[in-house]
């Protein structure tokens, strides 16, 4: 990684205060960081920058709420997560950077979607998705797809917890310890994919005080503030910004 400008030392530290925000109360705004990371270094360098700044917000997370996971539920994703992690990181090596973006872009643009579908559906998902065995697998095998090629399973999490109707403390504890095992399984694999190395760690190393600024705002501002007012912002701007990730990734194909 080439030394940095301002411009990209200003969107790592916003990535990092929204990793934070987003692993101790505010779920689901932490999508933004992804294009934000995306438009500064490029698509497939960020994906390797961001992992380590998502570890730390996870071990900050589960220092929170280690004691609310609901267990069970991890458990029946494990192995579908896993299946998900190997494709993803099979298709990982076959991108090249217009391809990243154009794939990044459209994985968050879904995301967005489901989201948004989450919100109109959510009583019928509470009623018929929680208990079937395909559900479980569905968003084992995508969340563990997304998350290696894009560090983006968050609204695929959020769709599955909610689902299963867990309170608001079991939620954070459940999504924290998941994040934490899947991504210091991803590491390793990032690491050799050539995607994490000693230059994007220092620049890390520098954003942990960004990661737990953001964290400690999450904790204090989640009673004040309207979980929906944050949602539906975080949704309108991360698929503004997943929208401009397609356009230069098609850009790029036609060679313009």
């Amino acid at each position: 990684m080439a030394e940095l400008d301002a411009a990209q030392w200003a969107a790592a530290a916003g990535a990092g205060i929204l990793i934070g925000l987003s692993k101790t109360g505010l779920a689901g705004i932490g999508i933004l960081a992804i294009p934000l990371m995306a438009m500064a270094f490029g698509a497939r360098t960020s994906v390797g920058a961001l992992l380590p700044m998502l570890i730390v917000g996870d071990v900050l997370a589960v220092a929170v709420y280690r004691r609310h996971a609901a267990w069970p539920h991890l458990v029946r994703l494990l192995p579908w997560v896993l299946a998900g992690l190997a494709a993803g990181y099979a298709a990982l090596g076959r991108l090249d950077e217009v391809q990243m973006r154009l794939v990044l872009g459209s994985i968050i643009l879904a995301m967005v979607g489901l989201q948004a579908a989450r919100a109109r559906m959510g009583e019928w998902m509470d009623r018929r998705l929680p208990h079937a065995w395909w559900f479980a697998a569905l968003t084992g095998i995508l969340a563990g797809f997304m998350t290696m090629l894009a560090n983006a399973a968050g609204p695929i999490m959020i769709v599955y917890l909610v689902a299963n109707r867990l309170p608001k403390q079991a939620f954070m504890g459940t999504s924290a310890w998941f994040y934490l095992v899947v991504n210091l399984i991803k590491a390793p694999l990032m690491v050799h994919a050539g995607l994490v190395t000693g230059a994007s760690l220092a620049m890390n190393g520098w954003m942990a005080p960004a990661i737990l600024g953001g964290a400690v705002a999450g904790v204090l501002l989640l009673p004040r503030i309207p979980q929906r007012v944050f949602t539906g912002s975080a949704l309108g701007l991360a698929g503004a910004a997943a929208a401009h990730l397609v356009v230069s990734g098609v850009r790029g194909l036609a060679g313009g």
